[in-house]
């Protein structure tokens, strides 16, 4: 494998100097291609794939740079990041986005062979890991991670949601090598195993646990929220692509911007253009980038990101994936500080917004917010038929899920929404008198 991939490596080299995905510098007048690789139904990459891509903003500031060159966009959606790794690494891809864990193989993969890459943005993050969900069959008698011990569990190996796994496996005292049947498989061939029953649970990320819940296919086992821990996806640049066209870079930079920018002032139409290019339910969509998503939307390297990603490398070292990464000189924020200009400081220090539960009534193009999961209760129990998607934070990770789909917990006079069983139960546990209820009982005590 190794020799194939610098094998192409260098077939990569010896490609005419305009064919670009390997853009090498071209003369004045001539046409340059950028090579984009991106995931569309990796939907907190949207800023720099599908909705860059609808509102055609990178193509925008690429025809203001006025340099004598015609710039061209090739656009080439993947599935998962390894794929977009493997075409960086090859010099066919300029820029890419994917998540933590495959960014830092994309590091070490970049180094490897030659092809050093750098991770230049990021796009969607959550600073507690609720990107990442392990889910079982609707009809799974599964409440905990621990009883996972001995089944068979479908994942991506390497990927963000890997990572999740095996961390919170070892939480739960299992050994994330021996303690289950781990299957290396896409996020769709895990989902169809999940509902064949082949699989007792999915360990995925983004957007794949809220559409397979949305759909009445899977139910939430473990939160990735739980973990505590920063989770995000980011993009990543040719290191000699980088070099060699630094004005392309700052204007791919300059579009992610502004389409962060957009899908923050309107959540509701992004999420619809998005699902519009996908494929994906505009209410799953809206459950990961709406105002108080799952997924907080900045480009700016934030600390406590990088930070994370440090502590991603011993999970991959001791998976065998990977050897020791210089994280420090992989990160390279000179390109986003320029774009970004005056704004960055200020991007450093924002953080998400304050959980709320929301509701998007049909027909609307807003939604409605509300201070607590009760409110919103009350509200749906009256508008019952004309509620296109309600939404609830988790009590006590945050974590953004459906209001149909959580499981509910009375407290008093309180009535409090979570993602999981287990995060329910420990609440119950803890406060004498709260129970679980039903999503129909817990309309009817807010009504």
């Amino acid at each position: 494998m190794k020799r194939t991939a610098l094998a192409a490596s260098a077939a990569a080299l010896l490609l005419p100097l305009s064919a670009c995905g390997g853009s090498a510098e071209a003369g004045s007048g001539s046409t340059v291609t950028v090579t984009v690789g991106y995931q569309s139904k990796t939907i907190n990459t949207v800023t720099a794939g599908t909705l860059l891509r609808s509102l055609g903003s990178f193509e925008e500031q690429l025809n203001s740079l006025h340099d004598g060159h015609t710039y061209k966009v090739d656009w080439q959606d993947y599935a998962t990041g390894a794929p977009i790794t493997a075409q960086m690494t090859a010099g066919k891809i300029d820029i890419g986005s994917m998540g933590d864990f495959p960014l830092l193989l994309n590091a070490a993969r970049g180094k490897q062979l030659g092809r050093p890459t750098h991770l230049v943005s990021v796009t969607g993050y959550n600073l507690r890991g609720g990107l990442n969900t392990v889910v079982t069959a609707p009809g799974s008698k599964l409440t905990s991670l621990r009883e996972l011990k001995g089944k068979k569990v479908s994942t991506s190996i390497g990927s963000a949601a890997d990572g999740t796994l095996v961390r919170a496996l070892q939480h739960a005292g299992i050994d994330p090598d021996k303690g289950i049947a781990k299957l290396n498989q896409q996020p769709a061939v895990g989902a169809s195993a999940l509902s064949s029953g082949s699989v007792d649970a999915l360990s995925q990320f983004v957007a794949w646990p809220g559409l397979l819940t949305y759909e009445g296919k899977a139910k939430a086992l473990y939160d990735g929220a739980q973990l505590n821990l920063p989770t995000f996806h980011g993009v990543t640049a040719r290191e000699d692509f980088a070099e060699q066209h630094p004005a392309v870079v700052e204007a791919f930079l300059k579009a992610q911007a502004e389409a962060t920018d957009y899908l923050d002032a309107h959540p509701v139409a992004a999420a619809e253009k998005v699902a519009k290019a996908t494929g994906l339910p505009a209410e799953v969509v809206y459950l990961y980038n709406g105002t108080h998503g799952i997924a907080t939307f900045d480009p700016a390297l934030k600390p406590q990101l990088v930070s994370a990603l440090k502590q991603d490398v011993s999970v991959l070292k001791a998976a065998k994936l990977t050897g020791d990464i210089d994280v420090d000189s992989f990160v390279d924020d000179q390109y986003v500080k320029k774009a970004l200009g005056a704004s960055y400081t200020r991007r450093l220090t924002a953080g998400p917004a304050p959980a709320a539960s929301e509701v998007w009534p049909k027909g609307s193009e807003k939604t409605l917010s509300f201070k607590s999961a009760k409110q919103l209760l009350a509200y749906v129990a009256g508008h019952q038929g004309s509620i296109r998607a309600a939404y609830v934070p988790d009590a006590t990770t945050g974590t953004l899920w459906f209001a149909d789909k959580a499981v509910w917990v009375t407290d008093g006079d309180q009535v409090l929404p979570f993602v999981t069983p287990a995060t329910a139960q420990a609440y119950v546990s803890a406060h004498g008198g709260a129970r679980t209820v039903s999503y129909q009982e817990a309309l009817e005590r807010a009504s």
